[in-house]
């Protein structure tokens, strides 16, 4: 395998992908750029939304911006090790996401270190991708919260299952939409700027090409419940932001039109 830090590859390696499934948000830490690749070829965009750091500055960048149901990290990093990262992501952070420690080393005391570090599991390469799936399965179940279904009116969104609701129609979200959808559900009835938006999706360092995609996954979302249940309930506050928009229920409706 050959290394390779280009940070123009990372686009390439990210993904967010509409499912009919629930999607797991994993963030893969690896340098070994061709090894990652196959690690997101083999996820898929059907079950993951899946993010790459290539060093541990970076990752612990967007732990410190991001959420994630599972961490994949690898232990020879350069600059920061995994045993660091992990032992930051634990005292630092403060994060309880599960670590999977993925590594050449195989003895007992590297184990006994990694898991003493905070890890949740260690597997030795090499290794099959597929029983790194069924890791990733496992330890997201053992884990994953229990988080409360939220309502606006007639609308509910359940942020464990990202299933929206309206009217009896129902659609499952993934990515970046269900995120934002997440986000102007919490904010219901006010509105979020495109500022905190922007920060809460991508950090505070987010750059002018984030701000302007805000917009198209807006679109997205807006185009994707539309379709699904039968309204794109995203409405744009000019010159502010987006707040979510409640439809009527059409049934209510009908009755009041009835003379």
């Amino acid at each position: 395998m050959t290394s390779d830090h280009s940070s123009a590859l990372t686009p390439a390696l990210t993904s967010g992908k509409r499912s009919v499934k629930p999607s797991l948000k994993l963030l893969i830490v690896e340098d070994q750029v061709d090894l990652a690749e196959n690690l997101f070829e083999f996820l898929g965009e059907d079950r993951y939304a899946l993010d790459f750091a290539a060093d541990g500055l970076t990752a612990l960048h967007l732990l410190a911006t991001q959420t994630y149901d599972v961490i994949v990290l690898d232990l020879m990093l350069p600059g920061i090790n995994g045993y660091d990262i992990c032992r930051r992501i634990r005292q630092d952070l403060k994060c309880e996401t599960p670590v999977i420690l993925m590594t050449a080393l195989s003895a007992l005391t590297d184990k006994e270190k990694g898991f003493d570090c905070g890890a949740d599991d260690y597997l030795v390469k090499p290794f099959e991708l597929r029983e790194l799936q069924l890791r990733i399965e496992a330890l997201h179940r053992r884990y994953s919260p229990q988080r409360p279904v939220l309502s606006a009116g007639d609308v509910r969104f359940d942020p464990g299952t990202l299933e929206v609701e309206l009217h009896g129609r129902k659609t499952a979200l993934s990515g970046t939409p269900a995120r934002l959808f997440e986000l102007l559900m919490r904010a219901y009835p006010s509105f979020l700027s495109h500022e905190a938006l922007s920060e809460a999706i991508w950090g505070a360092h987010y750059g002018e090409t984030e701000g302007n995609s805000l917009r198209t996954h807006i679109y997205t979302l807006r185009k994707s419940l539309q379709a699904s249940v039968g309204s794109g309930m995203v409405k744009t506050i000019h010159g502010r932001g987006y707040r979510l928009e409640v439809p009527a229920d059409p049934l209510e409706k009908e009755s009041t039109d009835t003379p």
